[in-house]
């Protein structure tokens, strides 16, 4: 080969053999060991070419073999060198491996104390990739629905999918599952970590697994538990479910790796650069920048790291071809040093690569370092979890006092968050419970949150939920209770519905899932994230399926421009009006009132032809409302909300049941444009 020409790294295919390509700027010697079984049959020292390249030409191997990394050099924590050729490597660049990650106390021994942790590693394979995919626009868009799902735990209890696929991302293709998405209008699935983690060293002591996979050790090799068939798994996976009409995002975990802390193992990018991949503190090489409580945090602004993460991006869009990504705790990825920067090299290489630009992209806006909560700074067109809308929201229906202009500036898509001079649509990505914190269920259910299980004396977690429990703390045998807390939870999905911006609701939700107030289920591999199908709630879930159908037929909910009061055209109605519950605007007065809990919320489609009204009944008591009603025309209950209406008072008033949510449709009187 010509040296003079960089390889591409990771392990290629060739005629007769493979070579392999590694960088480290910091290596002395790297070697390649091939595998056959648990046996090392070869090592093959790598040459160096210059600029921290590393190559090996090995013959005789090709698709399907196993192998490992080795790296010798300083061995020196306290400068930040970790360099042990007993330690085997994954290679960054892989994008397979052939099981999983198991922590092992032997991973994290100093050089010359543990011994060689060949059979304590995954090897990485050879793999000849399916021909690339040249890149589809999106299916999922502007106000669309994103369903948050484990993988696992979504699939595992399902009684209609066969048991070899149940807890794996194949199981996502099946009819069932393909159903139960189409009923609820599901535009995009985003599936919570698919590529392989190792536990956190502190859970199988305590006989936990983690459940929810935010622990990753390299970036592109899929978990061997969730896809036995590898990136065809996923590739089918994806073909499957958007020939329904439903997209894919990956949630992917760029922030830092399981290596963890000076105390964690060494199984790939520790071992192979750990001061090019990892920030470390300016003034103690030694000492690891922690900004996401994991022990370690990525230098995304080293380039041979953010090559790496844009080689993953690029990995998935190309060979699985998924409609975009969102990013854990996506400060990290634009911090240069230690501020953060929404014009960040890696930024500007992610939303410019040609292969990436198109791509859906969600950001959760925050991390734990110095200036870390970022809502509202990234960069468009990334979208970004919005935080005030969930505890907003909550608070409105929790009771707290002052909250009603707050609920409007939510719904009408957060502008006091997300607009910028020529910008005049929202990026936000509305949601009130997600996988980390209550689920729906037990936020009106549980006041406290009850994390015992996770063996940290209940310490871990958030503290302050926002949440309720409606009189009793947690499983309630009165049937009042009940009754009142699915009146609530009916009244939280009509809200999130009603709201301007893109929408996500976490699987199960719909249909009522507890985590018996556990906030911080990630070590909770059981019953306890496992959706339960047979005890589900069937007519919140028929709820939420007649709120999707609605808000994907009317622009006047799905669109994601700001909601200001203009007109639409030139002299149109305006896009929104706010109302009392008497049908008059709301005065500045109303606005000010501490106590009020009612507001209507008037908005002309797009087109100008037609209106849907929003009321809100925030209080426990029935109230009557009055919407204008326009000459030719009627309100009509929509979107499966007008059980709520206890009575038609005539025109435009109504009874409206207290702690509920309507939708009303504008139609035309059925003799209006017929002759006398």
């Amino acid at each position: 080969m010509n040296d003079s020409v960089h390889p591409a790294l990771g392990a290629t295919i060739i005629d007769g053999g493979v070579r392999f390509a590694i960088r480290s700027r910091a290596a002395e010697r790297i070697f390649v060991s091939i595998f056959t079984g648990e046996a090392e049959m070869r090592r093959v020292e790598a040459r160096a070419i210059g600029e921290g390249l590393f190559v090996a030409e090995v013959d005789g191997v090709g698709a399907g073999t196993h192998y490992g990394l080795r790296a010798d050099g300083i061995y020196d924590p306290a400068s930040g060198c970790w360099f042990d050729p007993d330690k085997l490597l994954v290679d960054p660049y892989a994008v397979a491996i052939d099981r999983p990650y198991t922590y092992d106390p032997r991973l994290a021994a100093p050089r010359h104390e543990g011994g060689d942790t060949a059979p304590l590693v995954p090897k990485s394979i050879v793999t000849r990739l399916p021909p690339a995919f040249e890149p589809q626009p999106p299916l999922f868009s502007g106000g669309g629905l994103v369903y948050e799902v484990n993988v696992r735990g979504f699939t595992i209890g399902h009684p209609d999918v066969p048991q070899d696929l149940r807890g794996r991302i194949a199981a996502l293709a099946h009819p069932a599952i393909v159903a139960h998405l189409k009923k609820l209008g599901v535009a995009a699935v985003e599936l919570m970590p698919i590529v392989a983690w190792i536990d956190e060293r502190h859970l199988p002591p305590l006989g936990l697994r983690n459940a929810w996979g935010y622990n990753p050790v390299t970036f592109k090799p899929l978990d061997p538990r969730l896809a036995p068939g590898g990136i065809t798994e996923l590739r089918q996976t994806v073909a499957a479910l958007r020939e329904a009409g439903i997209g894919v995002l990956l949630d992917l975990v760029f922030n830092h790796t399981g290596e963890s802390d000076d105390k964690g193992p060494t199984l790939s990018l520790r071992g192979l650069d750990n001061r090019s991949y990892f920030r470390s503190d300016p003034d103690d090489p030694g000492l690891l920048v922690n900004d996401t409580g994991t022990g370690n945090t990525i230098a995304c602004d080293n380039p041979d790291a953010a090559a790496l993460i844009v080689d993953a991006l690029r990995h998935f869009v190309a060979y699985a071809g998924v409609d975009g990504f969102r990013f854990d705790l996506a400060t990290v990825l634009g911090r240069e040093g230690r501020d953060f920067d929404p014009d960040a090299r890696l930024f500007d290489a992610i939303l410019t690569d040609p292969m990436l630009s198109g791509r859906v992209m969600i950001v959760e806006p925050w991390d734990v370092g110095p200036d870390g909560y970022q809502l509202g700074n990234f960069p468009p067109p990334l979208l970004e979890w919005n935080d005030r809308f969930r505890d907003d929201i909550r608070r409105f229906w929790r009771g707290d006092p002052a909250m009603t202009g707050t609920l409007a500036t939510r719904l009408a898509g957060s502008s006091d968050v997300f607009r910028r001079v020529g910008q005049p649509t929202t990026r936000s990505v509305n949601f009130i419970a997600a996988h980390d914190g209550f689920s729906l269920a037990d936020l009106v259910s549980y006041q406290e949150k009850h994390n015992e299980a996770n063996g940290e004396e209940n310490r871990d977690g958030h503290g302050e939920n926002f949440s309720w429990n409606n009189g009793v703390e947690g499983e309630a045998a009165d049937s009042v209770i009940a009754t009142v807390r699915r009146r609530d939870l009916f009244a939280l999905l009509s809200t999130l519905f009603a709201s301007r911006g893109a929408i996500m609701l976490t699987a199960g939700d719909e249909f009522g899932r507890t985590q018996s107030g556990n906030n911080n289920a990630y070590a909770q591999d059981d019953e306890t994230t496992w959706l339960d199908w047979e005890r589900r709630d069937g007519e919140l879930e028929a709820h939420v399926g007649a709120l999707a159908a609605f808000r994907r037929h009317s622009g006047a909910l799905n669109a994601t421009n700001f909601l200001d009061g203009r007109p639409i055209g030139q002299s149109g109605p305006a896009d929104v009006e706010w109302l009392a519950e008497s049908g008059e605007p709301l005065s500045t007065g109303h606005w000010g009132e501490p106590d009020r809990r009612r507001l209507t919320m008037v908005l002309t489609e797009p087109d100008g032809a037609g209106r849907v009204a929003v009321l809100v009944n925030g209080d426990r008591r029935a109230s009557a409302f009055n919407v204008p009603v326009r000459e030719g025309f009627r309100w009509s209950p929509a979107a499966g909300t007008g059980r709520d209406v206890q009575r038609m008072l005539g025109g435009g008033a109504m009874l409206v049941a207290g702690r509920s949510v309507i939708y009303l449709r504008e139609e035309r009187r059925p003799d209006e444009g017929k002759s006398a």
